[in-house]
């Protein structure tokens, strides 16, 4: 790791109003993806995996053919243009394309039209899924991998799938030692569903911090609780200058309880549902938070307290004025799951080889 990110203290000292909170700390890990050129050796958002050269790459076997959501373009059709915006966002005076991005978008268009010819339309084969994140044990130790195990890789599906209109996962336990050969050039899909699925390749800063339950998550008493405003007053801990003076829970969830940003561990981010326990389909034991995959690395409005110190100011001037050509500071990832949701995913805590689960939030 080459850089640091380094979450600010909260506004408040939680356990210093609510010790009650104690027991329900939770150890998380930020991950921090930042834009860079990761090795197959690193960990990793969108990066290369350390994937054996004599193993399958896996492949999304149902048919997509009921897919449409308008979007066609093929994973290095979105780089490119992504690649442009970025040139463009920094140099204005040179609008259009330069020569050398004109051949790739040829390169690219022939490449295409060349695979089409080849084989059945590209939505009725299985489709080649996408790296979605690689962690190293030594990186990420929150990580409780079977046996000899050291690395985790996580790809998904570049299409939505019924019933919940998410992309399917796909998580693989290995230890890297074992890998002598390394896969030079991964299959792609055709096309991807949505330019969200395509996550940019980015190095990581993890970071361990701690972590409360967002107030879904709260027993009845200890809602009541931390709705109790004078519990904050006889702690000393003014709000009153912030959006939620009127509503210390809001306060509570927004600054003090969970991380938002991509993490490993933690508690879950709930927002679209109400909390919903997952149990394991082997064992029935009660699913734990592996991962979760975050549209945003911090909220706008206040919830830009979460951005690292050392990118404050940048997260103060995007909440200011603004992102410009897509490249927001709290988007380094440019991935985005619903409607700039999170992706859930959870194990199995008795064995990290029983199937997993996920869900959008």
């Amino acid at each position: 790791m080459v850089f640091e990110r380094t979450t600010p203290p909260r506004p408040v000292d939680v356990l210093e109003v609510f010790p009650e909170l104690a027991p329900l700390a939770r150890p998380a890990i930020r991950l921090h993806p930042r834009p860079g050129s990761p090795s197959a050796g690193e960990s990793s958002v969108g990066g290369p995996l350390l994937w054996p050269a004599e193993e399958p790459w896996p492949h999304c076997e149902v048919s997509h053919l009921h897919v449409d959501s308008g979007f066609r373009e093929s994973p290095a059709e979105v780089r490119l243009t992504r690649r442009m915006r970025v040139r463009q966002h920094a140099d204005h005076s040179r609008g259009g394309m330069t020569p050398e991005e004109a051949a790739v978008k040829e390169r690219n268009a022939a490449m295409l039209a060349e695979r089409l010819a080849a084989g059945p339309p590209p939505a009725d084969c299985p489709v080649p899924m996408l790296p979605v994140a690689q962690l190293y044990l030594r990186d990420i130790p929150l990580l409780r991998p079977p046996g000899q195990a050291d690395l985790l890789q996580i790809l998904w599906c570049p299409y939505d799938h019924d019933p919940d209109h998410k992309p399917s996962t796909a998580l693989f336990w290995r230890s890297a030692a074992e890998v002598v050969d390394i896969l030079a050039a991964p299959p792609e899909p055709y096309e991807v569903n949505d330019e969200g699925y395509l996550p940019e390749p980015c190095v990581l800063a993890p970071e361990t911090i701690t972590e409360y339950p967002n107030s879904p998550d709260l027993s009845p008493q200890m809602l009541a609780m931390v709705e109790d405003r004078s519990r904050w007053q006889a702690a000393g801990a003014y709000v009153g200058s912030s959006e939620h003076a009127d509503c210390p829970r809001d306060f509570y969830d927004v600054h003090l309880a969970d991380a938002p940003g991509w993490k490993v561990g933690g508690w879950p981010p709930w927002g679209r549902t109400d909390p919903a326990p997952r149990y394991c389909t082997v064992c029935d034991a009660q699913m734990v938070p592996l991962l979760t995959i975050a549209s945003h690395e911090w909220d706008g409005g206040e919830g830009h307290s979460w951005a690292p110190r050392e990118e404050q100011a940048a997260a103060y001037a995007a909440n200011t004025v603004g992102s410009c050509c897509g490249q927001s500071p709290s988007r380094p990832t440019k991935v985005e799951v619903g409607s700039t949701d999170n992706m859930q995913i959870y194990v199995c805590p008795a064995s990290p080889e029983h199937p997993h689960t996920d869900m959008i939030q």
